[in-house]
């Protein structure tokens, strides 16, 4: 209640928003120096800590940037309604390869771009709880987020972490409180259990080609081909949530392809409420909506 209350004060004593962006350097790997953006509120009363999204942008572990005009805009609007928005960069390991990250990929080589993206995103988190005094975060107010490969990252930070990681001591301290997905899949649903289940948001078109809705093979792959992985998207992760009696909002476009996987800036105000219900007041809520692609 002492949260709320904080936090109602400050929506009340900024009728005019406005942001401070700072970047910082987050982990050094190889030659990247990996980096994030962090859009605060000016004026940030110094005894409020504020709850966090950090996002991941998409564009097939090639392309993309944490500095793109719809993520920008995307963290405006976190920053815009009482909470820090962080979008970082993390490793583009398929950019510049000749077989991408489609049915070329091998299964082994998707496996390890989706566990170093993975450990990116928990370094990220990693840092800013380090330092979350001075950035006035609220480290049990922490909610993952990412489009396409970045969702299919998130979700393995988030859900499958002791999948991909060797080594999960160093990141024991984190504790999601949310994460949105929009368009991402993993790659056992099975990870989702009763004591790691958290609010999950997912957008998801049900004739998506690259990522699949349900349990399909990644891109659509044929199983002669060296990049044949089943993936779980949006349409068994809500389903495992709803036996756990975990909370969820699906957004799911019947005959939509990938471009669902692209900021939804007309459900915000939605996705915001969901957050404000599940992650702020505990509250359990199991949503269905349902869009016909035009």
């Amino acid at each position: 209640m002492k949260y709320i209350i904080n936090l109602l004060i400050f929506i009340i004593s900024f009728s005019t928003y406005s942001q401070t962006v700072t970047t910082h350097i987050y982990a050094i790997k190889n030659s990247d120096s990996l980096k994030l953006d962090i859009y605060t509120p000016k004026k940030l009363v110094d005894s409020i800590k504020l709850p966090t999204v950090i996002w991941m942008h998409g564009g097939g572990f090639s392309g993309g940037a944490r500095n793109g005009a719809d993520e920008k805009k995307l963290m405006n609007y976190f920053s815009e309604n009482g909470f820090i928005g962080v979008s970082i960069s993390y490793r583009l390991l398929r950019k510049g390869s000749s077989t991408g990250f489609g049915c070329q990929c091998t299964k082994e080589e998707k496996l390890f771009t989706f566990a170093k993206a993975a450990e990116d995103f928990l370094d990220a988190t990693n840092y800013l709880i380090q330092n979350s005094d001075s950035l006035q975060i609220d480290t049990s107010k922490i909610i993952a987020g990412g489009s396409s490969a970045g969702a299919e990252a998130v979700l393995s930070a988030v859900y499958m972490k002791d999948y991909f990681i060797e080594d999960t001591a160093i990141y024991d301290n984190i504790k999601y409180a949310g994460l949105i997905s929009l368009a991402g899949a993993m790659v056992d649903e099975n990870y989702i259990t009763k004591h790691n289940a958290i609010p999950t948001v997912l957008f998801h078109g049900t004739r998506d080609n690259l990522v699949p809705y349900s349990k399909s093979p990644h891109h659509n792959c044929n199983s002669n081909e060296v990049g044949y992985l089943i993936l779980n998207g949006s349409g068994v992760i809500f389903t495992r949530l709803e036996k756990l009696n975990a909370a969820y909002y699906l957004f799911r476009v019947e005959g939509g392809k990938h471009e669902v996987s692209s900021i939804p800036f007309k459900e915000l105000d939605n996705i915001m409420q969901f957050i404000n219900n599940t992650v702020m007041l505990s509250k359990v809520i199991q949503t269905k909506r349902l869009e016909f692609k035009q």
